[in-house]
This record gives structure tokens, sequence and C-alpha cells, in this order.
């Protein structure tokens, strides 16, 4: 079972809640129990810690894997592998790892760790594509307090009631679209869900989160929690190399500018930016009118 990893560039690919959540369910299910027998750094960059090193996980025993927000948690009896998979980063789960060590530098490899005897037991390489290395892993004993993004989440998008959420909107400034993935204030977010959640619940990207009326607090809500939800189910159970699939599958409007909006017919559009885009439907979520693209407009001037 192996997981192709991400080209950049692509949509939806990104892992957020849902797909973290399903990776983390894989482990639970597949490595809780097992031994790490030794652990293969690829890519001394990908460790954003140096104490304790990661020889500790050796002989320890996996005894659950979590998530906070969009990190991924594997817990060695009481001593955390944590990894942020950002934009290009995967984890590659395997029935049999290979038993020489990788050779540094080569390939997307970044670690390895293996959960039985190399060559003989099963185990996972973290990968990341491209030439942007953003893949992060911490080891930790206490994740909420020495991982740096961590102890910044805001609350988790599946946890927050409905009156915390309209607390949370309450005076702020910034778009809507901004504020659903800043993980500081929302948890497990990004750039795909939050497309696909404004657009469930018919509100422009640029709406203002302070000023929404309680009748939008609760279309937004309820589209959060279905479209999150919806997605785990969707992703949980599936095997790590499916669930990239599963993701785009779900889509409504993200990654689909120029498409027909499944809802009304119209043509989903985009607003780009440097480095990301966001879509969705003029009809469903901004009275029939095009949001600006300053991108766009320049190059059509």
């Amino acid at each position: 079972m192996v997981a192709q990893a991400p080209r950049l560039g692509q949509t939806g690919r990104v892992p957020e809640l849902p797909e973290v959540e399903a990776l983390a369910h894989h482990l639970r299910e597949h490595a809780t129990g097992r031994t790490v027998s030794r652990v293969d750094v690829a890519s001394l960059t990908v460790l954003k810690t140096v104490s304790p090193s990661w020889t500790a996980l050796h002989e320890r025993t996996v005894t659950g894997a979590g998530r906070h927000g969009k990190f991924l948690d594997l817990d060695c009896d009481g001593l955390h592998l944590v990894t942020h998979l950002s934009r290009a980063g995967w984890l590659r789960w395997a029935d049999t790892l290979a038993a020489p060590p990788p050779r540094p530098g080569k390939g997307p490899l970044a670690l390895r760790v293996h959960l039985g005897p190399p060559g003989e037991g099963p185990g996972f390489d973290l990968t990341e594509a491209g030439t942007q290395k953003r893949l992060a892993v911490y080891i930790v004993e206490d994740p909420a307090t020495e991982v740096p993004g961590i102890a910044r989440l805001g609350p988790d998008a599946l946890a927050i009631t409905r009156d915390e959420f309209a607390d949370l909107l309450k005076n702020r400034s910034e778009r809507l679209k901004t504020l659903l993935v800043e993980q500081s204030t929302l948890a497990g977010v990004g750039n795909a869900y939050s497309d696909e959640i404004l657009h469930t619940a018919r509100l422009s990207p640029y709406a203002t989160s302070g000023k929404l009326k309680d009748d939008a607090i609760d279309e937004l809500y309820a589209a959060m929690r279905q479209v999150l939800t919806d997605a785990v189910e969707r992703s949980v159970g599936q095997s790590a190399a499916r669930l990239k699939g599963e993701k785009r599958s779900g889509l409504r409007v993200h990654g689909r500018a120029g498409m027909p909006c499944p809802v009304c017919s119209d043509t989903v559009r985009e607003v780009s930016f440097a480095t990301k885009a966001f879509q969705y439907c003029p009809t469903c979520q901004t009275g029939g009118k095009p949001l600006s693209d300053r991108r766009m407009d320049r190059l059509l001037k």
C-alpha cells in the first residue's frame, strides 16, 4: 500500500483535517502495538527538534496515533513523533520496508520508520516532492507545549460548538476565507475545504466575518460540520494511497475553475494569488457578480 506524493501546483492535494484524521486512523489500526525497531533519517532538515534524538524512538511501542489540527501525532509510549505534511509531504505505508538505510538526499524520502525487523516488518515513509522543503517532524514529550504550531492552534473545527463559533466570528474584520484557513483561529481547515464550506453555506469568500447575521452564522457552522464530517467519513478506512483521489472526488468547487457548478451549473470562477488560488460559484455565493482577480485583471489590461 503506497501513496503517491503530490506534485506542486496541484489543487486539492494539501492534507487537511479529514485526510490527517484518516492517516491517524490508519496508524491506530496498523501501527499500534508494534515496536519501532529503527528510524532512518534521509534529510536532517526535516527534523525541527534536536533533543530527544530520533534514536530515542528505537524499541518503543506505538501506543496510539492522533491529530492536532493538521498535525499528525504518533505516540510511542510517551514520546511523540509529530509531523506536519505541509504542501507536498505525504505518508507512504508499506507492509514491508527495505532493510538498507536510504541514501541521504536521494529522492523525496525524508524519514523512514520501521515497525518491525528491517526488511521483514511494516512501516512508513515520510516523503516530500518538489524543492520547497516544508515537511516538518518533531520528536517531543508534550506536543501541546513543545511544538510551536500546535501551541498556537485555535479550537478544532470539528470540536467547536455553534456558540463558540459565533463568539469566534464576533468583531472580526477578516474576510471569511482568511479566517477559516487561519490555524491560530480555527484548526484543521485549509484552502480546499474552506472553498467547499463557503460554497455549501452560499457565502462569499470576501464577506466580513464579524458582520454575519445569526442565520448566516448558522449556515456557515452547519456547512463546516457537514463538509468536514462527510469528508472524514469518506476518508477514514481508505488506504493512504487512495486518500488524495478520495479528496478530489468529493470537491464541488475547489480545483474546478471553468467547470459547471454542480448546484446551479454556473461556471466556477477563480481568484489567484502568488502561490495559491481559491474557487467559488458566483451564482451560489456572490449574487452572480464575479469577484475581482487582480492577477487576471492585470493580464487583461
